[in-house]
């Protein structure tokens, strides 16, 4: 087989073993057998005509064909006012089995999550987060003026939550988690997870970021959004069809509490749902084979670039996400610099871990691809 692999062929014939030539093999997962390769058996990958989006925890495979076919059909209303937020939120607590009035629907998560950073910030105190964390209420809450007491990860690169609740002080009036985590991609237990939002939730609200939920596949995890079926208070689970639903332009996010905390944010609420973001995602969500095959995918290229690091020795986060977390040895900005040159975008620094890139898993062919460069670079 030639080197010189068209586009063509790049994208719609076997790339994915192509790519396996730059591996010695990928090793087996809880979820998936060890697979060995023969260098020789297969050629190089060729680079693509077009810059690969390792970068932003996009789906690559965009909206899902029934999602493509619901934006095409609402085109037509694009005209009007309104939608069908009620039926959306109808199917989403269905889904997740709890009432409606527990649901919210919002901008992108990102809405929910302002809208929270808003509640907790009116009477000032302090929010303690997890550092690095995913940065949206954080940062929004300290715009308002709000304290941010940030509690590093622990030696593992896990959310401490013994150190979380030692810092919350008297005013603290919210605590975020990121579950999984971002850019992190690791998970908080369970049961500590549970006993931890039980108790902090007493006194304050929790909120929970569940954007890369659907996909987690490991046992140890577990939705918060039972608490709220279970009718606690002041817990605010986030979702977002933005990660694996591949509607992140189309804005379209759900927040699950209690009905006056449901209330309360929609009362300060600032943005409007377009109609079409809304009927894609009603689409999406009765969806699931799309959301199987992406999840398929997204393990194909984890496990291309985890077996990577494997071979190579290069620490990293096993991944409950689409994205991973590797220490290249060098500073990210080198790092971005040097893979940009080879037609690949990569996360940019978080500190303290500035010499860890966040990878965004891309299509399988894509990953093979950044494997070849990753050792043609750096091994």
């Amino acid at each position: 087989m030639s080197a010189n692999v068209n586009r063509r062929k790049f994208l719609l014939g076997g790339a994915t073993l192509l790519g396996a030539a730059s591996l010695q093999g990928i090793p087996g997962t809880p979820f998936s057998p060890p697979i060995n390769f023969t260098k020789k058996a297969f050629a190089e990958v060729s680079r693509p005509d077009y810059i690969i989006r390792a970068s932003s925890n996009e789906n690559p495979y965009g909206p899902s064909r029934v999602a493509l076919q619901a934006i095409n059909n609402a085109m037509a209303d694009a005209n009007k006012y309104g939608g069908i937020t009620q039926q959306l939120i109808s199917l989403i607590a269905g889904i997740e089995n709890v009432p409606a009035d527990h649901v919210t629907v919002g901008t992108g998560s990102g809405e929910i999550l302002n809208v929270s950073a808003l509640i907790a910030s009116l009477d000032g105190g302090s929010i303690v987060a997890p550092s690095p964390t995913f940065e949206a209420l954080p940062r929004y809450a300290a715009n308002m003026g709000t304290e941010i007491i940030r509690v590093p990860v622990d030696e593992k690169m896990h959310i401490d939550l013994n150190a979380m609740y030692n810092s919350i002080r008297p005013d603290t009036k919210m605590v975020y988690l990121c579950n999984p985590n971002n850019p992190i991609p690791s998970i908080i237990e369970k049961n500590a997870m549970r006993d931890f939002v039980l108790e902090v939730s007493k006194d304050r609200l929790v909120f929970v970021d569940e954007a890369y939920y659907e996909f987690v596949e490991n046992p140890d995890f577990e939705s918060m959004v039972g608490l709220v079926r279970e009718g606690h208070n002041n817990i605010i689970v986030a979702r977002t069809a933005s990660k694996i639903h591949a509607m992140a332009a189309l804005r379209v996010g759900f927040g699950f509490a209690h009905p006056d905390l449901i209330k309360d944010m929609n009362n300060k609420k600032t943005g409007s749902l377009n109609i079409v973001g809304q009927h894609a995602a009603y689409a999406s969500y009765q969806d699931m084979s799309f959301q199987d095959y992406s999840r398929a995918r997204n393990k194909e290229s984890l496990a291309m670039v985890e077996g990577m690091c494997d071979e190579l020795g290069v620490n990293y986060v096993k991944s409950n996400a689409n994205f991973g977390f590797i220490e290249t040895g060098i500073e990210i900005a080198d790092f971005q610099k040097a893979m940009l040159s080879e037609g690949i975008m990569v996360g940019r620094p978080f500190a303290p871990f500035t010499k860890w890139a966040r990878v965004s898993m891309q299509k399988p062919e894509e990953m093979a691809y950044f494997v070849q460069t990753y050792k043609k670079l750096f091994s």
